[in-house]
């Protein structure tokens, strides 16, 4: 997790605002307060999160970014990230369009359904893996849409989203995602990084 945040770290620019979309226990904004010069804010669903993260000093609102980033101004931000929660969304493409509008750029996070582990667990014992990125069973996960690496670079190719960097993250090591490699990333990353922008 650690080096996921790292990555993200890097991606953005310091004196700069940021906004972390469903930012959980506020794990990450706090990561980030204190690694990088910027003004950080969360918006997060969960009441027993929001405490948590105003127990840790974090300018956090309580509200289902589904709804409500709506509320937020064109550009209000520099950056907004989306770690690992895209998959949960029932829309996941109007999210998307909200965070390029609310963001000058934004970061999305995805675990990769076509990790080769995850294909392999499913070809060879027929039922849904959980796994370190993946870790709840299939009647009890928030994640809603499966998708793969390969996936969002299609998504973002459609839409006329400019991927303006990506990376593959494999237990530590970090890699440049590009298009002649994508299928090998697509197969071998557990995590998908990128830096979007419309």
């Amino acid at each position: 997790m650690k080096t996921e945040f790292k990555l993200i770290a890097d991606l953005i620019e310091t004196s700069t605002r940021v906004l972390d979309v469903g930012c959980g226990d506020g794990t990450l904004m706090e990561f980030l307060k204190d690694n990088k010069e910027i003004d950080i804010r969360g918006i997060e669903i969960s009441k027993n999160n929001v405490q948590q993260c105003i127990g840790k000093g974090l300018t956090v609102i309580e509200g289902d970014a589904e709804q409500d980033l709506s509320q937020f101004p064109d550009g209000s931000f520099d950056f907004v990230i989306l770690s690992q929660t895209l998959q949960a969304f029932l829309n996941p493409e109007k999210v998307i369009s909200e965070l390029l509008r609310v963001g000058k750029k934004a970061i999305v996070t995805i675990p990769n359904f076509g990790y080769w582990k995850v294909r392999l667990h499913l070809l060879m014992k027929g039922t849904m893996p959980v796994t370190r990125t993946l870790p709840d069973e299939w009647y009890n996960t928030p994640n809603l849409h499966m998708c793969t690496i390969k996936d969002f670079f299609t998504f973002c190719e459609n839409r006329k989203i400019n991927i303006y960097k990506s990376i593959a993250l494999q237990n530590l090591k970090s890699s440049k995602i590009t298009d002649t490699n994508l299928a090998l990333k697509n197969l071998t990353a557990v995590l998908g990084i990128f830096l979007i922008e419309k």
